[in-house]
């Protein structure tokens, strides 16, 4: 830690953040919440919960019960876990747990058991919607003689270069995210892969998935993606906790053996959600049900656009299951219609098709 003018610290960007979003007064321990500042998929339609509930079936049926748990990593104030819990079948009997930093809300479903780390032991679906790029983790920058630093952050978002990077952030580089010449950032993930690991480790059975912002090895930023977000907008990434800090996920460096890796467009299909318009004969016959289909399709083609929610990567890892995919429903290979992006910003690079091998 070095000190600059005036007496201001300057840190590594993971400790910076890890006080700005989760010390006193952090961004993620603010009243309003995450939804006050950006729209995550969970905010942009209930079908996004209502996929979830179909993914929870699934893995029930991959499990051979009716009763399981849902795990939803990083809660926010628990909008997921509250509409999983309005769309699963009432066949189905949900142990649900909402694991999150801040305080418990007010109203939430009593039969939501708020806790601060995973439950141990438990079968059934953990699911981390935009999580991984919350969990804090330093920048590396490689300078003039192309020595790979660490890149040291004030609380004013001044930045100066730091010692160098070595150990095992130093392997996890070479592996993940090679140095790509002098200038060129890199955030190491270690931390990510080691939250993952964490996460997957506390489920029994069943099947882990994170979505989020997400680039592979093959199209690694060679600047970055470090950013802020307040208000609704994209702002600088300053860590004074006024404003949420976000990286994107090398969801590949995270995936475990037997991991898919896919985007959230194919995802999304393979659970029924598709931006497919409804035909225009409902309209003439059905003139209610057409304006409610043509709603959903609206918000489906928001939750699967190209350039936007639809490009967030999904890593899903079984655990002493198969993968627990559902069926495709009939017509969910339509054309996603191209709707608006949304969330905190665009995809984060491609992403590897449905089917690929594991990772």
């Amino acid at each position: 830690m070095a000190t600059g003018p005036g007496g201001a610290r300057a840190a590594g960007w993971r400790a910076a953040a890890e006080r700005a979003l989760y010390g006193p007064g952090g961004f993620y321990l603010r009243p309003e919440g995450p939804a006050g500042h950006f729209r995550t998929s969970v905010h942009a339609s209930p079908l996004f919960a209502t996929a979830v509930a179909r993914l929870l079936a699934a893995t029930a049926r991959s499990l051979g019960t009716d009763e399981v748990a849902f795990v939803d990593m990083g809660a926010g104030r628990g909008e997921l876990v509250a509409g999983v819990l309005a769309a699963v079948p009432e066949s189905l009997t949900v142990h649900p747990y909402a694991v999150e930093r801040a305080p418990r809300p007010a109203g939430l479903d009593p039969r939501v058991e708020w806790c601060a780390e995973p439950p141990a032991g438990v079968s059934g679906l953990l699911f981390a919607n935009e999580w991984l790029d919350n969990v804090p983790v330093d920048v590396a920058a490689t300078d003039a003689d192309g020595v790979v630093r660490y890149v040291l952050v004030r609380p004013d978002g001044t930045e100066e270069p730091g010692p160098p990077v070595g150990g095992a952030d130093a392997r996890w580089l070479a592996r993940w995210w090679p140095p790509a010449g002098p200038g060129t950032r890199a955030e190491i993930g270690r931390p990510r892969d080691e939250a993952w690991a964490a996460a997957v480790g506390t489920l029994a059975r069943g099947l882990a998935v994170a979505v989020d912002y997400a680039h592979v090895r093959d199209a690694r930023p060679p600047f970055g993606t470090l950013t802020g977000f307040r208000e609704g907008r994209e702002v600088a990434p300053v860590p004074d906790g006024s404003r949420d800090l976000t990286v994107h996920v090398a969801l590949d460096a995270c995936a475990l053996p037997g991991a898919e890796l896919t985007d959230q467009r194919t995802a999304l299909r393979r659970l029924g959600v598709s931006g497919a318009r409804p035909p225009l004969s409902l309209a003439a016959s059905e003139p209610a049900a057409y304006v409610r289909a043509l709603a959903a399709a609206g918000e489906a083609a928001e939750l699967t656009a190209r350039g936007g929610l639809g490009d967030f990567g999904w890593l899903a890892q079984p655990v002493g299951v198969d993968l627990g995919w559902p069926s495709r429903s009939p017509g969910t290979d339509a054309a996603d219609g191209g709707g608006p992006g949304g969330g905190r910003g665009p995809g984060g690079g491609a992403l590897p098709g449905a089917g690929s091998p594991g990772l």
